[in-house]
């Protein structure tokens, strides 16, 4: 009895190495999918901006040949990893980089920057209000915080629309 527990010992551990083995395979290969993946879209990237300030046959063609094989990739890495076609594992989306706004509770000063004149410069006419945009800078003084809000008003002519 106890030659047949040590047999069984044995063979189980054995599996376990193989497994084992099998997972950092797998892992390796998964980690190397990854890492073209992330070459190809940087490559890709690239290739886009170029793109961008010239079209080109040529660069048009290369962007849709890596295009579909980095879908091909991602499909693979997709079955690898066991996210194949399944709805509730989502694709991270891509980051935003909008800044929160600053705390309600920091001391604001407000600055208003008019326009320089109050009748239309190309005809002359009245200004109506059209609105504002505004723009906050922080300020660090004296280890307390600040924040200066900026802000543009914007009018139209009653007679011409023109933008003031």
């Amino acid at each position: 009895m106890n030659d047949t527990s040590s047999d069984e010992i044995l063979l189980l551990k054995q599996r376990l190495a193989e497994q084992e083995a099998l997972n950092r395979a797998l892992l390796e290969k998964l980690n190397e999918r990854e890492r073209e993946i992330d070459h190809l879209q940087a490559q890709l990237d690239k290739l886009r901006r170029m793109n961008f300030g010239s079209r080109s046959e040529k660069v048009s063609r290369r962007i849709a040949q890596m295009e579909a094989d980095l879908n091909q990739l991602q499909k693979e890495s997709d079955t690898l990893t066991g996210r194949v076609d399944d709805p509730a594992v989502q694709r991270p989306l891509r980051q935003t980089r909008t800044r929160k706004p600053f705390p309600e509770s920091l001391p604001r000063d407000e600055k208003r920057l008019l326009p320089a004149a109050s009748c239309c410069p190309e005809c002359g006419g009245a200004l109506s209000y059209l609105g504002e945009d505004a723009a906050e800078q922080l300020e660090l003084m004296r280890s307390a915080f600040r924040v200066i809000r900026i802000v543009r008003e914007k009018h139209a002519c009653t007679q011409c629309d023109a933008i003031v």
